[in-house]
């Protein structure tokens, strides 16, 4: 089996482009994946076709020779666009290999340590703006039976806040919790705004409301400053996000930065190198929730991840997205008592639809989160992927 084209997609997602990736062999059978990089959609895209001169011709089943040549050769190593391109055509690469061998991906890996991974809920705030209209949001949120809520309180704060700032954000922290109770965790997203000082006492503040984790407090380049917040601090530290290989986590954990990674499987390689990232953290003893907020291809390559990985605890899930998710590929998330339930079909057990994806090109979009826009993550006519009865059940 040789591979003889690599053909991209863009699809716009109102807060982003979806990019997917179908990777074509001459026997007839292709692989997809999904390389989404936020805001720089097409770039990636020509990293992609860059790999693609290199790729024609080769066995897609040697995932790991390609991918070390790939990396290798790049010469201008890491970083997020050669990595989420390398990591959309890898979760191609694994999708094949399971198509033709006729198994779901995590057989290929060692096989399941569980059937369902519980879920928390991203994007279940939008369009709340007070605390009030926040609290409002979580209650139905938990009514979905999620086992927990992220959300980014600090309106478009950049490194410091004001005293009226600071209490705004921690006044629609309380009111959510109040609002829900002892009844799903609280996870505090921070976007890497801070400095130190205005991290540490975010941090020191969060200890009054049970937090399950503070996130990505202070900007990623400083793992020696991620570090010391976390040392000041008595609650726990999530980060990793923007981390894009193994050897960036080396450094993270023998600094001690966090007590979760959040590993993204459309930017960190794929879905090999977030499994040696999290091989890496279970001698840590550390958790993996991998940062999940992305389109339905890498829904369905994280889930395969879940399925195999002893130290996977938490799946990143948007509580609500573009009704066309539903038309693009023969997505099946079934959610059950907050866990979304790992699938069994071949392959990563999804396609897609290219006639449709044609229909919703791309369009431009601008980072949100420090225009006091960020809870603007959904169109007015957004619906839950989760469908009734077949899909979603209570």
């Amino acid at each position: 089996m040789k591979i003889t084209k690599i053909k991209t997609f863009l699809c716009n997602a109102y807060r982003t482009n979806w990019v997917f990736v179908k990777v074509l062999t001459n026997e007839g059978v292709y692989g997809v994946g999904e390389a989404t990089l936020e805001y720089r959609e097409k770039t990636v895209i020509s990293a992609i076709h860059d790999l693609e001169r290199t790729l024609v011709g080769m066995n897609p089943h040697n995932i790991e020779k390609i991918f070390h040549d790939s990396y290798r050769d790049a010469y201008w190593r890491g970083g997020p666009v050669l990595m989420s391109a390398l990591s959309g055509v890898e979760m191609a690469l694994w999708d094949i290999k399971g198509k033709d061998l006729g198994c779901p991906i995590y057989q290929l890996l060692g096989g399941k340590v569980r059937d369902k991974v519980a879920c928390y809920a991203n994007g279940w705030f939008a369009p709340a703006k007070t605390a009030e209209e926040f609290a409002a949001k979580a209650v139905d949120a938990v009514k979905m039976g999620f086992s927990g809520l992220k959300w980014d309180p600090f309106g478009s704060a950049w490194m410091n806040l004001s005293r009226k700032e600071f209490k705004q954000a921690m006044d629609c922290i309380g009111a959510v919790s109040d609002a829900v109770g002892d009844q799903v965790d609280l996870l505090i997203e921070g976007h890497g705004r801070f400095n130190i000082p205005t991290a540490v006492q975010i941090g020191l503040e969060l200890e009054n409301y049970k937090i399950r984790w503070f996130e990505e407090p202070i900007p990623p380049d400083n793992l020696e400053g991620l570090a010391e917040v976390k040392r000041r601090i008595r609650i726990p530290v999530s980060a990793g996000e923007r981390l894009y290989s193994r050897w960036d986590y080396r450094r993270f954990f023998e600094l001690r930065c966090g007590d979760f990674i959040q590993p993204d499987i459309s930017h960190a390689g794929g879905i090999s190198e977030v499994r040696k990232i999290a091989a890496m953290a279970e001698a840590y003893h550390i958790p993996v929730c991998p940062h999940n907020p992305s389109g339905p291809i890498a829904n369905a390559a994280t889930l395969q991840l879940a399925a195999c990985t002893p130290n996977f605890y938490l799946l990143e899930t948007m509580f609500s997205d573009v009704p066309h998710r539903k038309e693009i590929t023969d997505e099946e998330t079934i959610f059950t008592n907050g866990m979304m339930h790992i699938p069994d079909k071949p392959g990563l057990g999804i396609d897609i639809n290219e006639d449709i994806l044609i229909k919703y090109p791309y369009q431009p979009c601008n980072l949100r989160h420090y225009k006091g826009t960020l809870t603007d993550i959904r169109p007015d006519n957004a619906v839950s992927y989760f469908e009734k009865g077949k899909i979603y059940d209570k």
